[in-house]
């Protein structure tokens, strides 16, 4: 059968639609950012703890004394891992998500309900949309809209609106018929019916929907960190992305949290607003009298009071709160505060890189926000002008195959750091492997795989195309993908057992200086010539920045440099980059001053 291209016609209908509909995506974009940063605004202005105790007398409100506790025992714990702004940005990002879901979602239902035409034309349309894998929703969502929040957004709203449309069709068409006929036998015009009979007998129906879409929301949230939506799920991704178990473990706790106080209230809230719910809590909690001041709730008025009472505190405590921004030595102050957007991937040395001029900008005024992102979003963003600079664009091979799409819309600040090497690298007690030709026939002592980095990269391209061929490996070995961290991981553990493994490494790299490896020799030339590491920014960039343009296109860093700077940083531990690097930095009296140089 021939191949049916549908992946280039998906391509070309993204390319279509991004030349002839980008004022509809922008003012899309405009619409919901505003509303996610409205709503991240109320959720971070208050403390911690206030916004916390805010949100446990909802919980008394909705289920209790002992929900209450737990709600802020539960939210306490996610400040106390220093998680409450990534905590707040997934809490804004679901309830924008679920609002405009369960907007659309909701009269989609009745519809359907009504309609058994529309029911049947939208019951594909739902199997698609709730069966596709998540992951590829951020595709489009970063191609329409960028990195960032709106790609997020949009995932998360398709992603979770079946289960609102299905379970508001599937309540009202329960409603006994009887009832309905009855309604209509008394004159209720079908508008009425709908409102006073069916809605309401539907409802505790259409709230476990409204549930399922907010679990959803959520568990769509966390995967759109990926391309850069923050949160939570930008924590959790940084963490796998790592092999960090401390921040994967506490992030992961957080988002239990959030979920399990999500998924509470909103059952609560279905009880409450419901009379059939009421009805059945009523007799549900009658005979029970010994632990009553347990489920004890306070009226509306009450808790109203409360939370407004905690809100005008918190609004107190803002206002008088001064501003935050470091001070700066006169005339150091160049960048007075301007917003630099630094992009970076989980590699070691742009990790090092970004992150050594983060406290070099900091120094000199600017602002600058650094957001780790896979290389395709992250070049994406750069090509859309939503990121700014990135340190580590490995030209001309590994990076080739992104500069080759959004060149015209980057610019080369120049290379920093050169020439590198992409190579195999195995053990050093691996005595009689040497080079790339001694794998042949000797699959089996290593699995049949190669360990290598991220599948973007496109060292692994290479890898595949090239260098097995070369070498006559690619039906004796299989590359297996993954990413920088979960390699290095692999490699230790490999190393600590006395094992053989083979992966993929390059140079400079600071496992070289922690390990006893070897490189595999490359008699063909398979690999190519070595690369050099550029700082790529936005088109626009040097116009925008031009002080900062004109600092890194003189930026160049020795290999004894760069490995002293990323071994600090691996010393220093996951989460503590920034730190690392201002300690290397201050090591260097002067470096400061050659790297960002200014007039008095």
């Amino acid at each position: 059968m021939p191949r049916i291209n549908l992946g280039s016609w998906a391509r070309n209908a993204v390319d279509w639609l991004q030349s002839h509909l980008s004022w509809l995506f922008d003012a899309v974009s405009t619409v919901l950012t505003g509303m996610y940063d409205g709503v991240h605004a109320v959720l971070s202005a208050p403390d911690a703890l206030l916004m916390a105790g805010i949100l446990a007398v909802v919980a008394w409100w909705l289920r209790g004394l002992l929900a209450a506790v737990l709600a802020f025992a539960g939210l306490a714990l996610i400040d106390s891992f220093r998680l409450w702004d990534q905590a707040t940005s997934t809490l804004s990002l679901i309830l924008v998500a679920s609002v405009i879901t369960l907007v659309l979602a909701v009269p989609l239902g009745i519809w359907a309900a009504r309609d058994q035409k529309v029911s049947k034309a939208l019951r594909p349309v739902l199997d698609v949309m709730q069966t596709m894998p998540a992951f590829v929703y951020l595709i489009p969502g970063v191609m329409f809209f960028s990195i960032g929040p709106m790609p997020g957004l949009i995932a998360t709203i398709v992603f979770s609106m079946p289960p609102g449309v299905r379970m508001t069709e599937l309540g009202i068409r329960q409603v006994d018929g009887e009832l309905v006929e009855a309604a209509r036998a008394f004159g209720t015009t079908p508008r009425d019916t709908l409102l006073r009979v069916q809605l309401p007998l539907a409802l505790p129906t259409i709230m476990a929907g409204v549930n399922q879409v907010i679990m959803l929301a959520l568990s769509m949230v966390v995967i759109a960190g990926m391309a850069g939506a923050g949160g939570l799920g930008e924590a959790v991704y940084s963490a796998v992305t790592q092999v960090d178990i401390g921040a994967g473990v506490e992030s992961g706790l957080a988002v239990v949290v959030l979920a399990m106080y999500l998924d509470r209230m909103t059952g609560a809230l279905g009880t409450r607003v419901s009379p059939l719910g009421r009805r059945g809590a009523a007799k549900a909690a009658s005979p029970a009298r010994s632990a009553a001041f347990l489920r004890y709730r306070p009226g509306t008025a009450v808790a109203t009071v409360g939370v407004v009472v905690l809100a005008l505190v918190a609004g107190g405590m803002h206002l008088v709160r001064g501003g935050d921004r470091e001070s700066v030595a006169a005339g150091k102050d160049v960048g007075q505060g301007k917003a630099v957007k630094i992009g970076y991937f989980p590699w070691d040395e742009a990790v090092a890189s970004t992150y050594l001029w983060q406290n070099v900008l900091e120094a000199r005024g600017y602002r600058p926000e650094v957001k780790q992102l896979d290389p395709g979003p992250l070049y994406t963003a750069l090509a859309q002008g939503q990121m700014d600079v990135q340190f580590d664009s490995w030209l001309p091979t590994t990076h080739k195959q992104y500069w080759d799409r959004y060149g015209g819309k980057l610019s080369d600040l120049g290379s920093w750091y050169g020439p590198t090497s992409l190579e195999l690298t195995v053990p050093s007690y691996m005595k009689d492997v040497n080079s790339l030709e001694d794998l042949k026939g000797k699959s089996g002592e290593f699995g049949g795989k190669i360990v290598g980095i991220e599948a973007s990269a496109g060292m692994m391209g290479k890898l595949n195309g090239n260098v097995l061929k070369d070498y006559g490996l690619d039906g004796e070995y299989k590359v297996v993908s993954s990413s920088t961290s979960t390699m290095l991981a692999e490699l230790d553990r490999a190393m600590k057992k006395k094992e053989p493994i083979v992966t993929t490494l390059w140079s400079p790299h600071w496992a070289y200086g922690t390990y006893d490896l070897k490189k595999l020799k490359d008699p063909k030339g398979a690999w190519g010539k070595g690369e050099e590491l550029h700082a790529i920014g936005k088109k626009d960039f040097a116009k925008d920045f031009p002080r900062i343009a004109e600092w890194v296109k003189g930026f160049k860093m020795s290999e004894k440099d760069l490995a002293s700077l990323e071994a600090e940083i691996q010393k220093g531990g996951k989460g503590h980059e920034k730190d690392s690097a201002r300690r290397w930095l201050d090591a260097r009296p002067g470096l400061l001053d050659k790297l960002a140089p200014v007039t008095s």
